[in-house]
């Protein structure tokens, strides 16, 4: 019983693998076409209203939201709704996009017409461009598949997940050709996780230099543990007085040399550190701390200005209280 589920499971998968590969193979002068008229509306001031109903519905809210997110203003339109005064969406330069696999929805049918009288292109994502909502638009993106994976051939299936790669395909290419960036990305979505790891720096997230143990080169181990528990914080940095990076010296540094010989506690700074430590600039951005702690597999990072002077440094165990890890 349990073969049989999962053999039915992948071949609902492979099906749809095969959907998707029908339709990237097939994209061509259209899908070039339909970015060049997203552009062109985004540039002039628009929006892309996208509206569809039922399955393409569903798809074409997530369509729209991705394309905001990644710097394309979209919304979606509901077409029963627009005939009841949410027709108002639409502005002067919008582009509207009306998905319907089958092109032959009653209820976007009878929408289209009053769209089209304020003065907006329409664009049609469909089977073919042979059926009714392809005749009436200025441009038509053809997607079939070869069938959906419902048994009976009707449940939307292949069909929705190819239409929402199509999706996917758009808002990247979009934001390729826009010059997006992840700053930009961070800049919408400020609140949350996402936002915090493209926005916040270093300088943001660092204990600054009041809350850091900093110490001399010829200061005692004996001290910097004293001064180390006093912060609350598993490392020493060694600075030159002008606060130039010397070393790192951390409480797993003391472990492995009091395993050795406790007179460690005599030694000075600068016969047990670790010299040029890993160290990191002010500015940059939390998500490339989090790599440098993934990476090299360290608790502590330094930072420095553009001078290489210390600034402070960051403790991992900082990080998910303020949510970015």
């Amino acid at each position: 019983m349990k073969k049989a589920i999962l053999e039915r499971a992948r071949e609902v998968f492979n099906v749809e693998i095969e959907g998707l590969a029908v339709v990237r193979d097939n994209l061509g002068e259209s899908f070039e076409n339909l970015v060049q008229r997203c552009m062109e509306t985004i540039s002039s001031g628009g929006k892309l209203v996208w509206t569809g109903i039922g399955k393409s519905g569903y798809i074409g809210k997530k369509i729209a939201a991705t394309l905001s997110s990644v710097g394309s203003p979209s919304v979606f339109m509901h077409p029963v709704e627009a005939r009841h005064g949410d027709l108002g969406i639409i502005q002067k330069h919008d582009l509207l996009v009306a998905l319907s696999y089958s092109g032959e929805t009653e209820e976007l049918l009878v929408v289209l017409t009053p769209a089209k009288r304020l003065g907006v292109e329409l664009v049609a994502i469909t089977a073919s461009a042979s059926s009714t909502l392809g005749k009436m638009s200025d441009l038509v993106v053809e997607m079939p598949v070869p069938r959906e994976a419902c048994p009976f051939n009707l449940a939307p299936t292949t069909t929705t997940t190819a239409l929402l790669a199509l999706g996917d395909a758009l808002a990247l290419v979009l934001l390729d050709e826009q010059g997006f960036t992840k700053s930009d990305y961070g800049r919408l979505h400020p609140g949350g996780a996402i936002g915090r790891m493209v926005t916040t720096r270093a300088c943001d997230i660092m204990r600054d230099l009041e809350h850091s143990a900093i110490v001399d080169p010829g200061e005692k181990v004996r001290d910097a543990l004293i001064r180390m528990s006093h912060f609350r914080c598993g490392s020493a940095i060694i600075t030159d007085p002008k606060r130039k990076l010397l070393g790192i010296f951390t409480d797993g540094d003391f472990r492995r040399w009091a395993e050795k010989d406790m007179s460690v506690l005599e030694r000075t700074m600068s016969e047990v550190m670790t010299p040029r430590p890993i160290a990191i600039r002010q500015d940059a951005l939390a998500v490339e701390v989090l790599k440098v702690l993934e990476k090299r597999h360290v608790d502590d990072i330094v930072v420095v200005d553009e001078n290489d002077m210390v600034v402070g440094f960051i403790d991992v165990q900082d990080l998910p209280g303020l949510k970015i890890m």
